[in-house]
């Protein structure tokens, strides 16, 4: 099988954890990594072996050999990185969070549509066999109707003033690195936009949102009930609660390995699978499971939802008066 060629945009800490997963993907190959400048891009292909290093990312964009590029830029440059990668005819996977708000999501989803390339935000809890298992057991009514989710993604990390996630002029805060998870969840288990939002977010001495908290409400009144945070641990589990029974994804819920059905008066079902690599592998393969069947989006990660879900953290931080630099630009 043909291999599909890879460059890499970006060279962080992310960018490195990707392209270790990416060699668990047998028909992938990173050809090419593009940088601000020369050396990095050298000392980033050296590490991994990639031949074609370039101080650009124009230069990436328009490297003929390479099929899809992955956006591993802070959220504040995935509009400008993609719509570059996608206007030179590249398929595009850009981390999560998708943008710094819906105006931008809305134009990349225009441009990718207009050059007829395909697009994914690489929201990674999609793609994990447990997370098929689960969404069969919600999809086939073995809990009933569900009518709460609640899901924590917090963390206590000891970060710095130049830490990139507590610079908001980059996109740093709790919200769009961590949040996007939970509200990703809620997003894929009732598979609508919420009716209502609500919440609240300290916004601390760095000038990010260090921790938040969401209600969302959905149709009929059901419910998901949200936390995130960079500077308070919690127990990241993920919990689906249905009229029948109940589902739950032990930490860490959002790279999960295992799940557990719960249905009233019968006996527990679990259902476990060992994580390849750091989890990464699985958008890979769904990434090329879409190119090879000539998708221009993955059913798994519709374009519509992650504008969908750029809307309602929108609505979310509205009320904390959060702002970041691009948000005066709502239409890029």
């Amino acid at each position: 099988m043909k291999k599909i060629r890879w460059g890499i945009l970006s060279t962080g800490n992310v960018a490195n954890s990707f392209v270790k997963d990416i060699k668990h993907v047998p028909d992938a190959e990173v050809i090419a990594v593009g940088s601000r400048n020369q050396e990095t891009a050298d000392t980033f292909g050296q590490k991994y072996n990639i031949p074609h290093c370039y101080s650009s990312y124009e230069a990436l964009a328009n490297d003929p050999d390479v099929d899809v590029i992955y956006i591993a830029t802070p959220h504040v440059f995935h509009a400008e990185n993609s719509i570059l990668c996608m206007e030179a005819g590249k398929a595009v996977l850009c981390e999560k969070a998708f943008s710094i708000h819906a105006g931008e999501a809305r134009t990349m989803i225009q441009v990718a549509r207009q050059n007829n390339v395909f697009l994914m935000e690489a929201l990674i809890t999609r793609h994990f066999p447990v997370i098929h298992q689960v969404l069969d057991w919600v999809n086939t009514g073995q809990i009933g109707e569900v009518r709460l989710v609640q899901a924590n993604r917090c963390v206590r990390g000891e970060f710095t003033p130049e830490s990139r996630v507590m610079k908001r002029e980059l996109g740093g805060g709790s919200l769009l690195d961590l949040g996007i998870y939970v509200i990703g969840f809620s997003s894929m288990i009732f598979g609508q936009a919420p009716q209502h939002i609500s919440g609240f977010g300290f916004v601390g001495d760095y000038g990010p949102d260090e921790q938040g908290a969401s209600l969302l409400e959905y149709e009929q009144g059901a419910m998901a009930v949200l936390t995130f945070a960079l500077r308070t641990d919690t127990v990241n589990e993920a919990y689906i609660y249905g009229t029948k029974g109940y589902i739950k994804l032990p930490d860490l819920f959002a790279v999960p390995h295992k799940a557990s059905l719960h249905i009233k008066g019968q006996s527990e079902i679990e259902f476990e699978k060992p994580i390849i690599g750091n989890g990464l592998y699985y958008q890979v393969k769904e990434v090329h499971r879409c190119l090879r069947e000539s998708l221009l989006e993955s059913p798994r990660m519709p374009l519509e939802e992650s504008l969908q879900i750029m809307e309602t953290m929108d609505a979310i931080r509205s009320s904390w008066d959060l702002t970041y630099p691009n948000d005066s630009n709502q239409s890029l």
